[in-house]
This record gives C-alpha cells, sequence and structure tokens, in this order.
C-alpha cells in the first residue's frame, strides 16, 4: 500500500485522538470541581434545581433545597458550583451591584427630556407641511393651492420634476 492511501485513514485516527483527548480534560476538571465540593457552597445540579451544599460524603451530597427541606444527591449530580454573588442572584433574586444608587434610570422618559422653552416654541413654529414625495387627490390640491398662494404673492410658481421651461 501506499503512503497516500493511507493518508485518509492517519487523519481519521488523529481526529478520534483529539476528540476524545477534549472530553477526556473536560471529565477531570469535572471530577475536580465536584471533589472540591464544601459545605455552604451553591450548586446546580444536572437537573436544573439550586441548592446550598449542606454535608460532602465520599459520593454523595447533602443538599439544602429551602427551608426543611433536604436531598442526598450523587456527585455526579452536580452540574455546576456557583460564586456566592451568582447563587444569590439567580435563587434570592438579590443583585450585588458596585454601583451607586445615582445611577438609577428613572421609570419614564420624562425627566430626561430637554425642558428649554426655545425647543418647544421652534417645534411649534415649524407647521409647514413637509412634501415625502407621495402624491395622490389631497396632495395635488395642496400643491394647487400653494401655487395660487405664491401667485397671489406675486411670486414665480416653483417647477416641480414633470414641468417644462415653456410658458403656458
Amino acid at each position: 500500500m501506499s503512503p497516500l492511501t493511507l493518508l485518509p485513514f492517519i487523519v481519521l485516527i488523529g481526529a478520534m485522538f483529539l476528540m476524545t483527548r477534549s472530553a477526556k480534560k473536560k471529565q477531570q476538571q469535572a471530577a475536580a470541581m465536584r471533589n472540591e465540593l464544601q459545605p455552604g457552597s451553591g450548586v446546580r445540579t444536572i437537573g436544573g434545581m439550586y441548592a446550598t451544599v449542606k454535608e460532602v460524603n465520599d459520593d454523595t451530597l447533602l443538599l439544602d433545597a429551602g427551608p426543611g427541606v433536604e436531598l442526598l444527591f450523587a456527585k455526579n449530580a452536580i452540574g455546576a458550583v456557583l460564586t456566592d454573588d451568582e447563587y444569590n442572584r439567580i435563587v434570592h433574586g438579590i443583585e450585588h451591584d458596585l454601583k451607586s444608587d445615582s445611577d438609577v434610570v428613572p421609570d419614564d422618559a420624562s425627566s430626561l427630556a430637554e425642558t428649554d422653552d426655545s425647543v418647544d416654541e421652534a417645534a411649534a413654529s415649524d407647521d409647514k407641511v413637509v412634501d415625502l414625495g407621495k402624491k395622490d387627490e389631497t396632495g395635488e390640491v395642496r400643491e394647487k393651492a400653494a401655487e395660487a398662494e405664491q401667485a397671489e404673492a406675486g411670486e414665480e410658481p416653483k417647477k416641480t420634476e414633470g414641468d417644462s421651461d415653456e410658458k403656458k
């Protein structure tokens, strides 16, 4: 057999080796995490239950899931060990922020808006009709009315897209 025909098999065996090695590392990390459990730690089981470790034995843990609720779990059933802040945030709803209370966002946006009177006056005086390019019957009527106002004022009507330079 030539080395070229063996190349796909070598690559396949190498990929399998790398995958099993990474899975083995993850298993070792999980076992180390479970062996380092101490009473008082907050944990999440593989079933999604949050509890506090009350007692640690060789293969089992006694978990405190609430007032008067103690459960016996296998160490393998522990999915994650949580930090105190994370456990309190999830279980008790306590947010541990380092920010001061002055950075609280208001419930409504009225306190964020400017209260300058000049802004209100500028908005009130800007009552002109804005042409957005869409024309219907009312738009044509408005356009003719605007041309009539300009004619009364002695101004020459403005050209639109369809108008030519010829006089009517």
